[in-house]
């Protein structure tokens, strides 16, 4: 069960259901807990261990930060039309010494659908798909901090994924265990602090290119490489997702669920008001201007896509995305320059 092509709204809620109780059925299985503690030991390799106690509570809080969006949250479908917005906008996004506040998100947890999926470059070169992304606001009670803490999710299904190949190798002669597979499988995850400023990522490994396979990107489809980038891909695209949702640029709609999906949902207890983010603007986006322009433009020409810093009337700064226009006059010449630039509809 995967989204289809063009889809309805009805679809869209319908599906969204479906992939959510199939998640919480694989959250309740030994196998998440498992794997889990599997991806969490490779990433702490190079970190102090904790006593095994220490080590069981963390898994215990990380189990519930990744679970509970995929039941309790509130869910998102990004169409299609957006997800280049988003991926442009997460791609040329830096947050280092920021201060977020508590309401940034539009809810406490979430879990965010990418019908067309996002793709990723790890460090390692590696590429791998972002199909969603899980969000829950947590606060560690030895620090007393706040943070969210962002879930990437890759589409198990994805034919086009290098990730998703390289699993089903793997799992070949084990299809007991393949099996037992939600839809989505965890592949990424990071925080972003509340109320304090947001850290630099480390300094990244200076590695010799012959020691690293690059793998390319599917054709056609957005990457974000993380070897360039100052965000991980996954807080990247929560924190577009946030801010491009509430600005003119979209329109959210509330989905329709017919009786037999809200059944089912309501007998897994998950949240089924399935929300469906597209993209409003059907004319190219000019920037927002000051009284009366000071020259004249002879020519039109392609702006960039790229973030805006605002002050709200309580002094507190924000941002909003300005996606990509031609600005000048109607009619006049397009200036052409050494790149292309493909503007979304």
């Amino acid at each position: 069960m995967n989204f289809l092509p063009n889809d309805t709204l009805a679809g869209y809620a319908r599906t969204a259901v479906d992939l959510r109780t199939r998640m919480v059925d694989y959250h309740r299985s030994p196998l998440a807990a498992q794997y889990l503690q599997a991806f969490f030991d490779s990433r702490l390799a190079d970190h102090p261990s904790p006593s095994p106690a220490g080590m069981a509570k963390v898994l215990d809080a990380v189990r519930a930060i990744t679970a509970n969006p995929w039941r309790l949250g509130e869910p998102y479908v990004i169409a299609p039309a957006m997800t280049a917005i988003i991926a442009a906008a997460a791609a040329a996004l830096d947050l280092t010494g920021e201060v977020l506040p508590a309401d940034i998100a539009p809810d406490d947890g979430g879990v965010l659908f990418l019908p067309e999926p996002i793709y990723h470059r790890s460090l390692s070169g590696e590429v791998s798909s972002i199909g969603a992304i899980t969000w829950a606001r947590t606060t560690n009670t030895h620090s007393g901090r706040s943070f969210w803490a962002i879930a990437g999710w890759a589409d198990d299904h994805d034919p086009h994924d290098p990730a998703a190949v390289r699993r089903r190798a793997q799992l070949a002669d084990r299809p007991d265990l393949a099996r037992q597979f939600g839809p989505y499988v965890l592949t990424d995850f990071t925080e972003i602090p509340i109320g304090q400023p947001v850290d630099p990522r480390p300094d990244l490994p200076v590695l010799d290119g012959d020691d690293r396979d690059w793998e390319p990107a599917p054709d056609g489809r957005f990457c974000i490489d993380e070897t360039t980038t100052p965000m991980r891909a996954c807080a990247g695209i929560a924190y577009a997702f946030w801010r491009i949702q509430a600005q003119p640029l979209a329109t959210v709609a509330a989905a329709p669920l017919d009786r037999a999906a809200r059944r089912r949902a309501v007998r897994a207890s998950i949240r089924h008001d399935t929300r469906v983010v597209m993209l409003r603007r059907t004319s190219p986006l000019a920037e927002p201007t000051d009284g009366e322009p000071k020259w004249h433009y002879r020519v039109r020409f392609v702006v960039r896509g790229h973030w805006r810093r605002l002050i709200d009337r309580d002094g507190h700064p924000y941002r909003i995305w300005i996606n990509a226009h031609i600005k000048g006059p109607d009619g006049a010449p397009l200036l052409h320059g050494e790149k292309v630039a493909v503007l979304a509809r």
